[in-house]
């Protein structure tokens, strides 16, 4: 494989005037030189474009389609790239500085595999609260035993700007799926994942993750958000299943089935109903329905059905 491989960093856009310029600047001041950048603007409405295109050059180049979504604008953005691996990152998120440098090094040796990070969530858009979030998965590990790893407790981190990936698992496994909207990452990195040998880690390589901003996707519970989830879950789950089925994945895939009933009961009861069948045919949960202790006390007391809706009435009265 070649010492020196370019890497193609694609960066769909919607709308991402406030922080679109601190995600590019963040691209050109990696310790790695040899990338190259592809933005795809999807129909911003804001200045995205205008600021975008302030940043063209050989190594940036700047599209644009309507608005389609972020899955179809990374699969644009795959189409126009060059690279030999790809990183899909979002306009509004950061990456520390030797992120390219630190999981081109392994990837080079492991070809096979897909390389992940470290990531931490900052809020207000002030760096200074940033805290990393460490996950069991943070080592190496094969492929099944990674998504087990990272789902056992329903809540692994599947964020885009965390992985490296050869162009050629992407060719095998298939672009992002143009129909999810909401967790669109869960079912393509499950899939692109067990189309690897294995996992491995890349300690000194970090995602800063921007929490707490308004209108974001992963922040929508409306039916069609819930729909995606649904799908999605739905994909990535048999797509393990399909790999393995021993009790552990099982276990898993319940206990993800799980969260996802507790979180859209009581206003998607089809969907409860549909992913409470899929949940019947596999092992019982073993994670509690809240990680809030004193939540944890009221269900144990009045059920966690009874709990959600006390919770909505809850809502509508504020």
């Amino acid at each position: 494989m070649n010492n020196n491989p370019l890497v193609s960093v694609i960066i769909p856009v919607y709308n991402s005037e406030k922080y679109l310029s601190e995600a590019i600047e963040c691209i050109i001041n990696q310790t790695y030189s040899n990338w190259e950048l592809i933005i795809v603007n999807d129909g911003s409405t804001d200045k995205s474009l205008e600021i975008a295109q302030s940043f063209a050059s050989e190594r940036i180049k700047i599209y644009s389609q309507q608005n389609k979504g972020q899955c179809a604008s990374n699969n644009y953005g795959f189409r126009q790239s060059s690279g030999e691996f790809i990183k899909f990152f979002d306009s509004d998120d950061l990456l520390s500085l030797n992120m390219l440098e630190e999981q081109v090094k392994i990837l080079i040796n492991n070809p096979k595999s897909i390389i992940s990070a470290k990531w931490g969530r900052f809020y207000n858009n002030d760096l200074s609260t940033f805290k990393l979030n460490p996950e069991e998965c943070w080592q190496d590990l094969n492929s099944v035993d990674w998504i087990c790893s990272g789902w056992m407790n329903a809540n692994a981190m599947l964020q885009c700007g965390i992985w490296l990936i050869p162009r050629t698992t992407i060719e095998k496994a298939g672009l992002w799926n143009e129909s999810l909207t909401v967790i669109n990452d869960f079912e393509f990195f499950t899939r692109l994942i067990l189309y690897s040998e294995n996992v491995k880690f890349s300690n000194q390589s970090i995602v800063y993750y921007r929490s707490g901003n308004l209108g974001t996707l992963s922040g929508q519970l409306g039916r069609e958000a819930m729909l995606s989830c649904f799908k999605s879950m739905d994909l990535g789950i048999g797509y393990l299943l399909n790999k393995s089925q021993t009790d552990v994945s099982k276990q898993c895939a319940a206990n993800v089935w799980q969260s996802f009933i507790y979180m859209c009961y009581p206003h998607h009861k089809d969907l409860y109903k549909k992913a409470q069948e899929k949940l019947d045919k596999l092992v019982p949960p073993n994670l509690p329905y809240s990680k809030n202790t004193f939540h944890a006390k009221i269900i144990n007391l009045i059920g966690w059905h009874n709990f959600k809706l006390l919770q909505n009435i809850k809502r509508k009265l504020i």
